[in-house]
C-alpha cells in the first residue's frame, strides 16, 4: 500500500511538470493553446451532437407512437359506440378494456413526449451554445493573436530604436569637444604667454624706440625744409 501512495505522488508530480511544461510551451505559443481548447470544444462538440440526435430520434419515436395510439384510441371509440348500438355487449366488453388500455397508453406516450421534447430542447440550446462557444473562441483567437504579433512587431520596433539610440553617440562627441576645448586653450594660453614674455615686450619696446626716431627725423626733415623756402624767399626779394 505504501509503494503504491509512493507511485501515485510520483504519477502526480509528473502530471504537474508535464502540465507546467505545456503551460510554458502554450505561452511561447499562444496558438497552440488556442488550437488545442478549440479541438477539444469540437471534439465535445461531436459527441453532444450525437447524444442530441439520439434524444431527437426518441423524440420522433414517441411522436409516431402518441400518434398512433391517437388514432386507434379513436378508432376503438367508434367501433365501440357500434357495437353499443347493435347491443354486441360481449364486443363492447372487449372494446371498453381495449379503450382503457390505449386512454392509459395515451397518457403515458404523452408523458413521455413531453419529456422528450424538454430532452431535445435542452440538447439542441446546448448543441447551438457550444456551437457558438467555438465561433467566438475562433474570433477570439484570430483577435488575440493579431494583437500579440502587433505587440511583438511594437517591441522590435521598440529593441530596434534602442539599438539605434543618439546618446552614445553624442556621448562619444563629448570627447571630441573636450579635446577642441582643450586645444584651442593651449592655443591662447601660447599666444598669452608669447605676449607677456621678455623678448615680446623688448620687442615692442624697440619698435616704439624706432618709431620715435622716425619721427624726430621727419621733424628735422620738415625744419630742415621749411629753412630752404625762407632762404630763396629772402634772394627774390
Amino acid at each position: 500500500m505504501a509503494g503504491s501512495g509512493v507511485f501515485t505522488r510520483l504519477a502526480n508530480l509528473w502530471r504537474g511538470f508535464l502540465s507546467l511544461w505545456i503551460s510554458d510551451i502554450e505561452k511561447d505559443h499562444p496558438e497552440i493553446a488556442y488550437e488545442n481548447a478549440i479541438n477539444s470544444m469540437i471534439e465535445k462538440y461531436s459527441k453532444l451532437k450525437g447524444a442530441t440526435a439520439a434524444i431527437l430520434r426518441r423524440r420522433e419515436d414517441l411522436d409516431e407512437r402518441l400518434k398512433q395510439t391517437t388514432k386507434d384510441l379513436a378508432q376503438t371509440n367508434a367501433e365501440l359506440d357500434v357495437a353499443v348500438q347493435q347491443s354486441q355487449d360481449d364486443l363492447a366488453l372487449v372494446l371498453i378494456q381495449k379503450k382503457n388500455q390505449l386512454t392509459a397508453d395515451l397518457a403515458e406516450s404523452q408523458a413521455d413526449f413531453a419529456t422528450a421534447k424538454q430532452d431535445a430542447d435542452s440538447a439542441k440550446a446546448s448543441l447551438l451554445s457550444v456551437q457558438s462557444e467555438i465561433k467566438k473562441l475562433k474570433a477570439e483567437r484570430d483577435t488575440m493573436l493579431a494583437r500579440m504579433q502587433s505587440a511583438q512587431a511594437r517591441l522590435r520596433i521598440q529593441d530596434q530604436l534602442e539599438g539605434l539610440s543618439v546618446d552614445a553617440e553624442v556621448k562619444a562627441l563629448d570627447g571630441v569637444r573636450e579635446h577642441i576645448k582643450n586645444t584651442i586653450a593651449e592655443a591662447n594660453l601660447g599666444k598669452e604667454l608669447s605676449d607677456s614674455s621678455l623678448d615680446s615686450r623688448l620687442a615692442a619696446l624697440k619698435s616704439q624706440t624706432g618709431d620715435v626716431q622716425a619721427q624726430q627725423q621727419l621733424a628735422e626733415l620738415k625744419a630742415r625744409h621749411a629753412a630752404q623756402q625762407a632762404a630763396q624767399g629772402q634772394k627774390t626779394m
